[in-house]
């Protein structure tokens, strides 16, 4: 017996049982693809929620991750490294935060929203501005100040009380116009609730957030953790909207599978933070960072971001045509997709899907998520249509 055969016991024994037990045990991966420890092929079609833009062994990363880990992997943040700068000014050009723009850097969205929060919390003007909004049923994240942003009551209950001030509202502009004053520190957005099961904003939200954020004072922070990075077929989601933010939250994407996060601020938000008030011994590291910079520019070198609108509006046309009465309605936009069921057999209609050879996610009983890698084209597509299709027939 190897190592790998028992893993299940092993996992179980050895890792905190925050975490349900594993559906398998993947040992590698290649493009679109990952093998588990029995030698079974999968279509990757969840990309690691989101993250994975390049998919899997993309050799532009392993070349940049080889090369800076042979060259200098880590030094604290008394020094600064070429590729932490490179980065921090990419960052600043493809958000459009330019020469007022500034970045910090962390580990994941989790540490990137924390900053965030904090950014709010040094928005207090004479000291009135006390609050900070956030949306029912969002998600960014699970440190104690990222939960306390997240709009769903049975992931915070357990750990109450949580950060004091924040206010979940309805996603509707009649809630956003009531609840914002002039004591509103800040307003956090999705501008696709992903973890929610790939649901949008209503039609203009983002505009009039960004007018009630302008006339009230507070900061407009969007976590585009999942839908950053070229997934919704711009480099980013705010940029259809023809707004511009006070702070973004980054992370997933931006390095295909190295840790990194990442906060941009925009503008006066830039000015808040003074030396001190924030750090972080990994964030920003010339490892992490040298790998953000091979993957944001292989998707502006390889046209990526196109590729991810095309990606997208394939896939709901090949979802379309298959017919199946599961699917009620398609949500999303680019490469980030959310499948409504008519029936709460999300978890089954998963499992089915894997049991064919197809990952995808079910993130509760009635949504489908797909998020596939960036780098997807016409022959995975074909599969994904063959797997998917026997996998709603399971169902059916």
């Amino acid at each position: 017996m190897t190592d790998n055969d028992n893993w299940r016991e092993r996992f179980g024994a050895a890792m905190m049982g925050s975490f349900a037990s594993p559906i398998a045990m993947l040992v590698r991966g290649e493009g679109a693809h990952v093998w588990d420890s029995e030698g079974t092929r999968y279509l990757d079609f969840l990309a690691g929620i989101a993250v994975n833009a390049l998919g899997h062994a993309h050799p532009v990363l392993v070349d940049a991750v080889s090369t800076q880990v042979a060259t200098l992997a880590h030094v604290s943040n008394y020094f600064a490294t070429p590729p932490q700068l490179e980065l921090a000014e990419r960052l600043r050009r493809i958000t459009g935060a330019g020469d007022r723009g500034r970045v910090f850097f962390g580990n994941s969205g989790a540490e990137a929203i924390e900053a965030a929060i904090k950014l709010a919390r040094l928005n207090r003007g004479d000291g009135s501005r006390t609050r900070i909004l956030s949306l029912v049923n969002s998600f960014h994240g699970r440190t104690m100040g990222s939960l306390s942003l997240t709009g769903k009551a049975a992931m915070r209950e357990a750990f109450e009380p949580l950060l004091p001030g924040v206010e979940h509202i309805a996603t509707t502009i009649e809630a956003l116009e009531e609840a914002m004053d002039g004591t509103v520190a800040a307003l956090f957005v999705e501008p696709i609730k992903g973890e929610a099961g790939v649901i949008d904003l209503p039609d203009g939200y983002l505009q009039r957030a960004r007018e009630l954020t302008e006339q009230h004072g507070a900061l407009l922070i969007l976590d585009e953790i999942q839908t950053g990075v070229g997934r919704t077929g711009t480099w980013f989601a705010f940029q259809q909207h023809g707004i511009v933010p006070d702070a973004l939250a980054l992370a997933k994407g931006i390095a295909g599978g190295v840790p990194i996060g990442a906060l941009v601020t925009f503008g006066w938000a830039s000015d808040l933070f003074k030396p001190g008030q924030h750090g972080s011994t990994f964030g920003g590291n010339p490892l992490a960072t040298a790998a953000g910079n091979a993957v944001l520019g292989e998707i502006e070198r390889a046209g990526l971001i196109d590729n991810a609108a095309h990606l997208g509006s394939r896939l709901r046309q090949i979802v379309a045509e298959i017919g199946s009465p599961l699917i009620a309605e398609i949500r999303g936009q680019g490469a980030l997709v959310g499948l409504g069921l008519s029936k709460p057999v999300a978890a089954e209609l998963a499992a089915a899907a894997f049991a064919v050879g197809l990952i995808i996610n079910a993130p509760n009983e009635s949504s489908i998520r797909l998020a596939p890698p960036l780098i997807v084209g016409d022959a995975e597509l074909d599969e994904f249509r063959e797997l998917f299709a026997k996998a709603l027939e399971a169902v059916a």
